[in-house]
């Protein structure tokens, strides 16, 4: 098993309350799986778990529970856990289940943000643009996209759908480390969240709708030519040998 490096555990939850122990090891060990702190296939020990974050058996327990329950990870028996990985058809799953819902949050947003909500989405965007962004080019790139996701899911007053497309959003998230790193394209992507900000600014829900089912098309498009990529690639390896060629 890889050694584990401590973290802190958080007490706070996105709306600044309080965190029971069992949702901070839920947050804490999915934030692992979803940044590839834990990779895919690794097998743990609730054991290493409870010393990495510093909590108790039972709320770690639980929270490995409702992380099985999502497909983030598996628990065998006399074995411990197994991080689940996600298959690129997997994404694209999760990509079309997000433009139905986040489209329907777009367009609800547009309809209920005021000019403060618009100043805050407007904020996120330009200060992810005007940061250097020193560090990790992909962790601002997914700070910045959950903030802003996140911003008009909450904007949009729907906890139902938004906490469904919060789901979505981080096993997508999970993609682009898993995969869609080397074709990371933070201007088209600022572009496109511009648009979004654009139609609600202006209350149209049809225009934020579309706005954002572009931007996850385009996601969308990119992932699907991984997939064909790699298709390729085990044809290729798969290819029959010419008789010719073959050992007599």
């Amino acid at each position: 098993m890889a050694k584990l490096k401590k973290s802190k555990k958080s007490s706070e939850n996105r709306d600044g309350g309080s965190l029971s122990l069992t949702d901070q090891a839920y947050e804490a060990i999915k934030e692992k799986v979803i940044t590839l702190y834990f990779l895919p296939g690794q097998y743990l020990n609730e054991g290493a778990i409870c010393k990495l974050l510093d909590l108790g058996r039972t709320p770690v327990h639980q929270a490995l529970q409702r992380l099985q329950l999502e497909g983030l990870i598996d628990v065998v028996p006399r074995k411990g856990v197994i991080i689940q990985p996600d298959s690129i058809s997997q994404i694209l799953e999760f990509l079309d289940a997000r433009m139905v819902v986040e489209g329907e949050l777009a367009r609800l947003a547009a309809t209920h943000a005021s000019a403060h909500d618009v100043k805050e989405l407007q904020s996120i965007l330009d200060t992810h643009s005007n940061s250097s962004h020193t560090g990790n080019e992909i962790n601002a790139f997914v700070e910045c996209d959950h903030a802003f996701h996140a911003g008009f899911h909450k904007i949009a007053r729907s906890p139902v759908l938004g906490d469904f497309a919060r789901t979505l959003h981080e096993r997508c998230t999970r993609a682009w480390y898993l995969h869609l790193w080397q074709t990371l394209d933070t201007d088209a992507s600022d572009k496109q969240h511009r648009r979004i900000l654009k139609a609600i600014k202006t209350q149209d829900g049809e225009g934020a709708a579309k706005a954002l089912r572009d931007h996850l098309t385009s996601l969308r498009t990119r992932v699907a030519q991984l997939q064909n990529s790699a298709s390729r690639s085990l044809t290729h390896l798969e290819r029959p040998v010419p008789s010719m060629l073959r050992q007599r």
